[in-house]
């Protein structure tokens, strides 16, 4: 950016040189607007690299329109292309586009927009693209979101003149059918309206193609960092102990960042709002110079006083009023909005947990409980509904009303001048159509209010979540555990576990677990035995002290209920591996040893096995997943609760078996599994009323 700031720089003290050399103020003003950009051009290294993008185009289109445009004023334009100069404000028009595009991103809440913009648009990630089978780009996928965002700018921007083009051409068409020319009214229709007709069509469907590639491509990067950083490291488990306002990260990964890129139903996304804007500013600038210049037509109401721009400064003051009330009526919609995300995803999860659980719920006959819980729930969001109803019937009562009166005022004002026949029928319509170009412009906000606000609720939502992560990969050193010699035993120094809520609950002074020691933990319900296996397994953030086990040896847990994924039997063995990282004998086998032989010929079956397996069958699955793993380290928090005794017994004499070299270390209540263990620890409370580990002599 240093260096085009330069290149702006040169540019400006040519057109200081030329602007005294031909004494033209305009050439003056432009370069003393160039100036400006120059400086803010060469400081936008440190903005956002979204924004970037746009300061670029813009600063290198001051230095292509500047130099034009100095040829002219020195006369150096070829008399063949004298009907097509550019208009003499462009190059101030896209200097001001880059200074504003600078301010822009000093604001607080698009600083956070950019930041997770730039997620995408800082990575280096590889990609390629392809065509109809052809590939047709390989680098980094920033390289080509930055090109299509160039291209699509520079296609909104043709757009914008070809509007302003056939603005004039309206004049032409009703100043030739209010004089009933003929042959004009055919020339400009066949030669004027439809090849530019034409032209912006081809454009419009080149943008809709190009845009939809670039917002699936952001969107499919966008959600594989959010996934990614959600899960690395155990952030989504220790955030999930937080708590707080990071209420269904489902919703978030899969709805939020959708909205954010690509906008819903009530609102536009980032690139929307962002192309969107540049579109606003181009016709808010492009139409202001012709309404100024249709201004000189018109003096005051009354009076033969004229003032220069008055249509202008009327849609100026108009638009202000309007964005002013606009606010104050719908200032509460963000809230609003950032409620009933979180309102309609909690319905959402409730829904899909009951049919996680609906054995034990139709065991239990607990439906109508289930039914006032959801029908609770779904009266949060009729509540919520209702509140934004209101509020928004008070801003479409404003705002319908302001648009029904907006196309109104230009023909208002122009309507006795065109009676007294001082003006054409033309010109009367081409005043009105840039009066409204205008307004429209100036009233952006009026718009968009509704949108921006449930865009600003997406914006809070993800930028929350993003915290929420980076605040729980803080805590990922509090849960990190040393790894020591191979062959040395786990070992616990001074530690102490506290719940989230910084309630201590577990001290262990010293305690070393031996390799190939099985090892039995008991205590009363709540006395921290699965929260120490947590801080053994390194996820359990809440923690002082010193946790230390063996180098380069697998430690695997396997917890009371375990996680079955939906999908094959074949995949929900091998979890968390690939379904086809071990043979299908070797699974078999594992079944076979886990007293899970009538599934052996349904592997491939594809089913929710969380819901259709009992829950001694999802223990003994977690078990086959134990046997193919073959860990150095198997602690089994109560990992055989569901099955009876005997099958208990069978289950820990093949783990003996099968496992030889494998140390078991066991969270049990009854008194049958002592006999398959050498050493026993029970959770005792000491006098500070944490529980402590101690040794219990095995009878």
């Amino acid at each position: 950016m240093q260096k085009l700031g330069a290149a702006v720089g040169v540019f400006v003290l040519f057109a200081f040189i030329t602007g005294l050399h031909k004494g033209d103020p305009e050439t003056l003003l432009l370069s003393a607007g160039a100036l400006i950009c120059a400086y803010t051009t060469w400081r936008s290294a440190r903005i956002s690299s979204f924004l970037k993008i746009f300061v670029g185009i813009f600063s290198s289109e001051v230095i292509v329109f500047g130099f034009t445009r100095l040829a002219e004023v020195e006369e150096l334009w070829p008399e063949a292309l004298k009907e097509y100069t550019l208009p003499e404000s462009m190059a101030l028009t896209v200097a001001i586009f880059s200074i504003l595009v600078f301010a822009v991103s000093h604001v607080p809440v698009v600083g956070r927009a950019m930041r997770i913009a730039d997620l995408f648009f800082d990575s280096r990630h590889e990609s390629e693209s392809e065509f109809l089978g052809v590939r047709v780009w390989r680098g980094r996928e920033r390289a080509l979101a930055i090109t299509m965002i160039v291209l699509l700018v520079l296609i909104n921007q043709g757009q914008v003149g070809i509007s302003v083009r056939l603005s004039f051409f309206n004049r032409d068409w009703f100043n030739a059918i209010q004089e009933k020319n003929q042959p004009e009214f055919w020339r400009q229709l066949l030669m004027v309206f439809t090849p530019w007709a034409f032209i912006y069509v081809t454009s419009a469907v080149i943008e809709y193609v190009m845009q939809s590639m670039l917002l699936i491509r952001w969107r499919r990067w966008l959600t594989q960092h959010y996934v990614s950083h959600w899960l690395s490291r155990h952030s989504h488990y220790r955030m999930m102990l937080e708590g707080g306002q990071t209420d269904n990260p489902d919703q978030r990964i899969s709805e939020d960042i959708r909205s954010f890129i690509e906008g819903d139903a009530d609102g536009n996304g980032i690139y929307a709002y962002s192309i969107l804007l540049i579109s606003t500013l181009s016709s808010l600038v492009s139409f202001s110079i012709v309404l100024w210049d249709l201004s000189g037509n018109y003096p005051l109401p009354g009076t033969d006083i004229h003032v220069p721009g008055f249509l202008f400064w009327v849609a100026l003051i108009y638009a202000t009023v309007g964005t002013l009330i606009t606010f104050v009526i719908g200032r509460s919609l963000t809230g609003l909005y950032f409620q009933r995300q979180m309102l309609e995803a909690n319905f959402r999860f409730s829904l899909a947990r009951l049919r996680e659980y609906s054995e034990q719920v139709a065991l239990l006959s607990g439906e109508p409980a289930e039914q006032a819980s959801l029908i609770q729930r779904f009266t949060a969001i009729i509540e919520n509904f209702i509140a934004l109803v209101n509020k928004r019937k008070q801003l479409l009562a404003f705002t319908s009303g302001y648009g029904q009166i907006s196309p109104i005022i230009p023909y208002v004002l122009t309507a006795p001048f065109y009676f007294a026949g001082k003006i054409q029928l033309g010109i009367m319509s081409q005043t009105a159509r840039a009066f409204a170009s205008v307004e429209g412009a100036l009233n952006f906000f009026v718009s968009y209010y509704t949108s921006l606000a449930s865009f600003k609720a997406v914006l809070d939502r993800l930028s929350s979540f993003d915290e929420a992560i980076d605040i729980a990969d803080s805590r990922r050193a509090d849960a990190a555990v040393t790894l020591g010699a191979s062959g040395s035993p786990i070992s616990m120094r001074n530690v102490v576990l506290s719940l989230p809520d910084g309630r201590a609950i577990v001290e262990a002074k010293t305690l070393d677990l031996a390799q190939g020691q099985t090892t039995l933990l008991s205590g009363p319900s709540g006395s921290g035995k699965s929260t120490l296996f947590r801080a053994v397994a390194g996820i359990w953030p809440y923690r002082r002290g010193s946790i230390a086990r063996p180098r380069d040896e697998r430690v695997m847990l396997l917890p009371q209920r375990p996680y079955i994924p939906i999908g094959s039997l074949r995949a929900a063995v091998a979890y968390p591996r690939e379904p086809h990282s071990f043979s299908t004998a070797e699974m078999e086998s594992a079944l076979r040893a886990a007293q899970l032989s009538p599934f052996v010929s349904r592997l491939d079956e594809e089913n929710s096995w969380g819901q259709r397996l009992s829950g001694g069958e999802q223990q003994r699955v977690a078990i086959a997943r134990a046997l193919l793993e073959k860990p150095d380290w198997l602690f089994l928090d109560e990992a055989t609760s569901a099955v009876d005794e005997a099958l208990e017994e069978k289950l820990y004499d093949m783990l003996r078996e099968l496992l030889p070299q494998t140390t078991i270390v066991s969270i049990g209540h009854r008194a049958t599994l002592a006999a398959f263990h050498k050493r026993h620890l029970v959770m005792e409370a000491n006098a500070e009323g944490l529980f402590a580990p101690c040794e219990k002599v095995l009878a």
